[in-house]
């Protein structure tokens, strides 16, 4: 008989995290796991949120009714719906606002509902549980499924949260001291505490838990989808950019950042570096954007930077078309938000991939445009310094404009050295991050849980 495993993710799809949870499971069935997969779901967004969609068979609870009412987060609702889930990020306007601005009415009614949705999706009948992040899930998975033991996994944001507390938390962070002590109760009561490589000294630090208590676990890709390919540069970045627009501008709709057919003749005769991600804060993307404009100045070989992503109508501090207007850049690009399925197919338009983050748990799209055979150029931080070669795979520089430019100006200048490093950044990729290769480790760490 098949051991059981319910799998859940408090949020709607959107992120590194949501990507992982899907291979996860999805690599668990294959392990001859049974697999019950609860998420997050809202149908308001194009199906970008939308759980079934994205993760095909999951217990969705539905978000759409909480954010149609006018209290979000106190909507009582009814199954298969939960109030607004709250964020781990703090965005001024934000429906999901963030953790540490919740009262304990609003935690008790996010307890109250996922206790059900768990216990409507079997629960109580698990082997154990997989928690992804540290959420009121971790609760209300023990109220209800008692005696069944949970491993939670760390994505990074939690500890971002816990970091701003312990620096003194912002305005409106009304109740930052009590979310930071359930953070902690759910950790301690966690069998193990799943933690990428790099953070492993931030997850001691935070939460204050031994080292024997934390599995270190990649992050990987799905090889057979990300790998090389040829396509039509011209014609791609026509259909994404003038045919079927999905980029956005501040406060307006997809498809309100448009390009004309210059534009794409432009880019599709230039070096391409691509950024594909969320626009939060940690991503740095003032920097990136600052970082290329500086490298336009170093060499006289045309570039362009497209950014894809940047979840409808999210953004914090300064969206990246205000940063690009404020600098005067010319040649960025907003693609928009794609399914993770047509990533590839940018991939292949580009030549580079780039990530700025300050504090990156893991940098997901490195390993994924590495995989497609592109060279990765990251900045100094946590997941990326253990991802990316500096010399081999990719460039690896100081969190700084100026260093960061000029290894955008060296991929820029020397095509040959960028082809070089892209084909060692294949193979580093094939070698290392497969994901059915970590979820054979997931595997046989829960089945260890399991038979003690």
């Amino acid at each position: 008989m098949p051991r059981r495993i319910l799998t859940a993710i408090l949020f709607y799809p959107r992120g590194g995290s949501a990507h992982a949870a899907r291979a996860l499971a999805r690599g668990l069935s294959t392990e001859g796991w049974e697999v019950t997969l609860v998420a997050g779901s809202r149908d308001d967004l194009d199906g970008h949120g939308d759980a079934q969609s994205f993760y095909g068979d999951v217990h969705a609870v539905d978000f759409s009714a909480a954010l149609a009412s006018e209290h979000p987060l106190r909507f009582e609702a009814p199954p298969g719906s939960a109030p607004m889930h709250p964020s781990f990020e703090d965005r001024p306007g934000a429906t999901d606002v963030v953790f540490a601005a919740l009262d304990d009415d609003e935690y008790e009614l996010q307890l109250r509902t996922w206790t059900r949705e768990l216990e409507r999706a079997g629960a109580a009948q698990a082997d154990v549980m997989h928690l992804h992040h540290l959420t009121p899930l971790n609760e209300a998975g023990t109220r209800a499924a008692p005696g069944v033991p949970y491993v939670s996994q760390l994505h990074g944001t939690e500890l971002l949260m816990l970091e701003e507390i312990e620096s003194g938390p912002p305005p409106g962070w009304t109740h930052a001291e009590a979310w930071a002590q359930r953070i902690h109760g759910w950790a301690e009561r966690s069998e193990r505490v799943i933690v990428s490589p790099a953070g492993v000294d931030r997850a001691i630090a935070l939460l204050g838990l031994d080292r024997e208590r934390l599995v270190v676990l990649r992050s990987g890709v799905d090889l057979k989808l990300f790998e090389p390919r040829q396509l039509d540069r011209h014609a791609f970045w026509h259909e994404i950019l003038v045919e079927h627009p999905h980029g956005w501008l501040p406060d307006e709709p997809p498809g309100s950042a448009r390009y004309s057919e210059s534009d794409v003749k432009r880019l599709a005769a230039s070096t391409t570096f691509l950024y594909v991600g969320r626009f939060t804060a940690v991503k740095r993307l003032d920097l990136l954007i600052e970082a290329f404009a500086l490298a336009q100045t170093r060499t006289e070989r045309p570039a362009a930077l497209v950014l894809v992503g940047g979840h409808p109508g999210e953004w914090e501090r300064e969206h990246p078309a205000q940063i690009a207007q404020r600098l005067e850049v010319d040649n960025v690009f907003l693609a928009g938000w794609y399914e993770h399925e047509r990533l590839p197919d940018f991939f292949a338009a580009a030549d580079a991939v780039v990530l700025s983050s300050a504090r990156e748990q893991f940098g997901q799209v490195l390993v994924e445009g590495m995989a497609c055979a592109l060279p990765a150029i990251a900045t100094r931080s946590l997941g990326p310094s253990s991802i990316v070669e500096d010399g081999q795979t990719g460039w690896r520089v100081e969190h700084a404009p100026g260093a960061l430019a000029g290894a955008l100006a060296a991929a820029i200048d020397d095509p040959r050295e960028r082809e070089r490093r892209g084909v060692a950044a294949r193979l580093a990729a094939c070698d290392r991050y497969s994901w059915s290769a970590i979820a054979r480790e997931l595997s046989d760490l829960l089945a260890e849980i399991v038979d003690q």
